[in-house]
């Protein structure tokens, strides 16, 4: 608005005041447009994120599950609880005096007197 103006225009006060109401409406508007630009560029990914769950989530139930943080895997426990079992694999990494995640066992079995 200025330009068309010229140079040798002089505002008064409700002319400046206009003037700087339009500028705040017109950066209003541009952060308008930005702010729905971003929320389809986000709607959009949200979109593309939830067929790519579904999927992984179609994944055939054979697939063998997470397992968590150190594990080394499955035990297989032959006529032993999990409390006995939790505890013979406690004592042996305190012997061994390795950090129970580095060990991996793989099955426990209790040996009755009639099986020596």
């Amino acid at each position: 608005m200025l330009f068309l103006l010229g140079s040798e225009t002089k505002f008064t006060i409700p002319q400046g005041l206009l003037l700087a109401l339009v500028g705040f409406v017109i950066v209003l508007a541009v952060l308008a447009v930005l702010m729905g630009f971003i929320y389809l560029l986000s709607y959009i990914v949200r979109r593309f994120e939830k067929k790519g769950q579904s999927e992984k989530t179609a994944a055939p139930a054979s697939a063998e599950p997470a397992l968590a943080p150190g594990s080394s895997g499955d035990i297989k426990l032959f006529n032993v609880e999990d409390r006995t079992a939790a505890m013979v694999m406690a004592i042996i990494a305190d012997e061994l005096q390795t950090p129970l995640n580095e060990l991996r066992f793989v099955s426990i079995k209790e040996v009755t007197e009639e099986e020596k």
